[in-house]
């Protein structure tokens, strides 16, 4: 294989190649537990690449990936649901801020099955007007289940008042209008701009010979250039903060949320570890700091924090579902105060080692199969380096109790703050 492939390098059982003649990247992990393979195509392309006016296209045009390419259509008898179902096959996809990502989980022996239809597709996928309407109206449907979500609403209001200038302004589902909207064109050109092999990564982690399935990815890859045009970047940054925000969302609803947020860095930011940590002592768990303050004090009946690292910088967000009649304003402010209390006192050992503990409990259990360890090498892919995956656990461990007193400092401050309320109409 040294002929089409370049090895670039290996991390704990993970090799990336890198095909000579379109630069597609390729990760192969292999694991013989069970007689499948996992196969996944992550584009470097998400809703950080859509311009005001054609939000959601990213998502949109996600669904039409599905409806038929040269070699895969029903025309032919060979729909690419039908052929994959018909293997027992496990497919989805799913887009996000940075990223769009296809995948299918076979039986070992089908595994080029998923590596021909992901080639095909991604440059011969069909795009059609007459499969637009009928997918715009599933995903309107799911942006409106959405709306009927007061979590939801409250999260998209945080986000779009936290970001003025900078995509992640909008949810990947975007906004109503464009999903109605965006004309087959659009997504089309959308497709031209970003679905190419210099702009993909290929993962496949199971039960496979190595050698084989390289020559199977030339094959069916190989017959791609690779773009001719130069991948557009997304080059807008977000103004530094300079005060306080605040939004308050007031509709129907049972109960009340609150929404303490801050900005974060970009996940590679060597700080984004300590920042995890923070985040397990503060909300992981019955004994985590503000569970003990708020939930167990009967305030409310849940709590969770959000700090997904995003390839530019993202937030720091803890969410309090309130018990009925429970003042806003009291739980803001106790999670406000921790905030601080951990700036000024910091954090104890014990606080520290749980919380790693816990880390590395649920780091295990999210890696248990093919498609758990695609699954989270594919965000990694999208924040700039799948090795975030494979040195995460030892970057967690070498977190100190200085570093959380750090962070929590240098992020948690007012002036980088949005706070949201839902309020439930009476």
């Amino acid at each position: 294989m040294s002929d089409l492939f370049q090895h670039v390098r290996s991390s704990q059982g993970i090799e990336e190649y890198l095909l000579k003649s379109n630069d597609l990247k390729v990760l192969m992990l292999q694991n013989s537990s069970s007689p499948v393979a996992t196969f996944m195509v992550t584009y470097h392309v998400g809703s950080r690449n859509e311009a005001i006016g054609y939000t959601g296209s990213t998502h949109l045009l996600e669904h039409l990936m599905f409806k038929g390419s040269r070699n895969y259509n029903k025309e032919k008898g060979t729909a690419i649901w039908d052929e994959l179902q018909s293997i027992g096959a496990q497919i989805n996809a799913t887009t996000w801020n940075d990223r769009t990502n296809y995948f299918e989980v076979v039986p070992k022996e089908h595994l080029e099955k998923a590596i021909s239809i992901e080639a095909d597709r991604m440059r011969f996928s069909f795009i059609k007007d007459e499969d637009r309407q009928p997918e715009m109206t599933v995903v309107r449907n799911e942006y409106e289940r959405g709306e009927n979500s007061p979590f939801d609403v409250l999260d998209k209001n945080v986000w779009a008042t936290a970001y003025q200038a900078h995509p992640y302004h909008h949810s990947t589902i975007g906004w109503r209008s464009d999903i109605e909207n965006v004309s087959t064109e659009r997504l089309k050109e959308f497709y031209d701009v970003y679905y190419w092999p210099n702009n993909a990564t290929a993962t496949v982690i199971g039960d496979f010979d190595k050698d084989e399935t390289l020559a199977l990815i030339a094959k069916h890859f190989g017959v791609h250039k690779r773009s001719e045009h130069t991948i557009p970047k997304v080059y807008t940054e977000e103004p530094i903060q300079e005060g306080p925000r605040r939004v308050v969302v007031r509709r129907s609803g049972q109960t009340g949320i609150v929404a303490v947020a801050h900005k974060t860095p970009e996940g590679l930011n060597s700080d984004t570890h300590a920042l995890h940590i923070l985040g397990r002592i503060l909300c992981d768990g019955k004994s985590s700091r503000l569970h003990r303050k708020i939930v167990d004090q009967g305030l409310a009946s849940s709590l969770f924090m959000y700090d997904f690292p995003f390839k530019d910088n993202g937030l720091f967000i803890t969410y309090a579902f309130l018990t009925p009649n429970t003042d806003h304003q009291k739980v803001e402010d106790i999670i406000l105060n921790e905030y601080t209390s951990i700036k000024t006192e910091g954090v104890e050992q014990k606080e520290l080692d749980r919380a790693i503990a816990q880390t590395k409990a649920t780091v295990a259990f999210s890696r248990d199969g093919s498609y758990a360890v695609a699954s989270a090498l594919n965000e990694a892919i999208a924040i700039g380096d799948w090795q975030f995956y494979t040195t995460y656990l030892d970057k967690i461990k070498s977190v100190t109790v200085k570093d959380i007193k750090k962070v929590a400092k240098k992020y948690l401050h007012d002036d980088a703050s949005t706070t949201g309320w839902f309020v439930p109409k009476q």
